[in-house]
């Protein structure tokens, strides 16, 4: 079983092999876990997940071998029909009972009663307060009330008093073709970053200490060293307003992330495409503004650029003089892309529109084109993607 199990790991893509299926071998003969599917699973997870976006697929992979067990012994779901457990109507919760104390004695009385009322019952039940079903008052079964009961077949928890909870995921979804998160963001963008040491002497080196105290005969000789810090300057420009309204939330969370990695961060925005002007805050755009021109005169070719839009437009925007939706651009939008490929070398194109979706809009191939390839959707495997292109000499 533990066998198909590493294979089953291994074709999801995860990292892992005999070193692994060994460690767990030994912590289920040392006792690490009894009969607790939960404790197994935590325990798996913490031997064979070494990344985060890993979760999700070692998720999948452990359904799939263990799927049938909800406890080493015993899988309640497999003997109870599905329909004995459908939503139909919700009990709400009596919060003016008095509150029950958790023994072992209740717990094993509960258990001893679910396997008889497996045993007895033939059919589905609703509103009671005796047999496994839905809407009542039962120590088993789902969307009603109980003070300690049986949770199963729910969705979703409500009164926080279930003593046993089966088919509960517990787990969001972090599957590297998601959407991130502000600390996926973090942890991606960390690897962009070129640590350097400047600045004043300021910490201790005790290697370095040493290795000169000997070469000093003995005389103590002190080597202080500058801290290690981000050498690595980013450039956002990012694309505000219209379709890109549903993402604002995504994307506030890249540049809080960018914010929190970078000391050498700075952000403009532009509308549908990177035209003659360019700004600092959108509310303020018709007249407190920079010419795009003068962004390449103030920051130079090191600085790393990503764009992030949805590079949804008409063509006649990113195609023709004057296509612009707000003003009667003298240049076209292409055109403004293409010089901002050529003064910085480092530059990637992040697009929040899912990868599949990408064709039936006509402007971003075009934008795909004009950046060579170097257009990448806004998902974990997609800012990698990103930022290795961006790491390149």
């Amino acid at each position: 079983m533990f066998i198909q199990f590493l294979i089953t790991l291994k074709e999801a893509g995860l990292p892992v092999g005999t070193r692994e299926l060994l460690h767990l071998q030994e912590a289920l003969q040392h006792g690490v876990v009894q009969h607790s599917t939960e404790d197994f699973y935590y325990l798996c997870r913490s031997l064979f997940v070494k990344r985060e976006q890993h979760l999700d697929k070692f998720d999948r992979s452990f359904s799939a071998a263990f799927g049938a067990l909800t406890s080493l012994d015993f899988d309640p779901l497999a003997a109870i029909p599905e329909e004995w457990l459908m939503k139909n109507q919700i009990l709400p919760g009596a919060p003016d009972e008095a509150a029950s104390d958790y023994q072992k004695e209740m717990l094993q009385e509960l258990q001893e009663r679910f396997h008889e009322l497996l045993n007895d019952q033939k059919e589905r039940h609703e509103g009671g307060n005796k047999w496994i079903g839905t809407g009542g008052k039962s120590s088993f079964g789902a969307w009603g009330y109980h003070q300690q009961g049986y949770r199963l077949g729910q969705t979703e928890g409500r009164q926080g008093k279930a003593v046993k909870v089966w088919d509960q995921r517990e787990f969001k979804a972090l599957d590297d073709n998601q959407q991130l998160d502000t600390r996926q963001f973090q942890l991606a963008l960390r690897s962009l970053r070129l640590l350097s040491r400047e600045g004043s002497p300021l910490i201790f080196d005790v290697e370095e200490t040493v290795r000169q105290t000997c070469h000093n005969a003995g005389l103590l000789r002190e080597v202080y060293r500058p801290e290690r810090s981000n050498g690595t300057r980013l450039l956002l420009l990012l694309d505000v307003g219209g379709s890109m309204d549903e993402y604002i939330y995504l994307c506030e969370q890249l540049f809080s992330a960018a914010k929190h990695e970078f000391q050498h961060l700075e952000y403009f925005y532009f509308h549908n495409c990177l035209y003659e002007k360019i700004w600092k805050d959108p509310k303020r755009r018709r007249y407190d503004y920079i010419s795009t021109e003068t962004l390449f005169n103030t920051y130079s070719s090191a600085y790393r650029v990503i764009v992030i839009g949805d590079a949804s437009m008409s063509p006649y925007e990113l195609l023709y003089k004057g296509g612009s939706v707000e003003h009667v651009n003298e240049e076209p939008g292409a055109l403004w892309l293409q010089r901002l490929r050529e003064h910085f070398k480092h530059t990637v194109w992040l697009n929040p529109v899912q990868e599949r979706e990408w064709k039936s809009t006509e402007t971003i191939a075009l934008v795909h084109k004009l950046f060579e390839g170097q257009m990448h959707p806004l998902t974990l495997r997609g800012l990698e993607a990103a930022v290795g292109a961006l790491k390149k000499k």
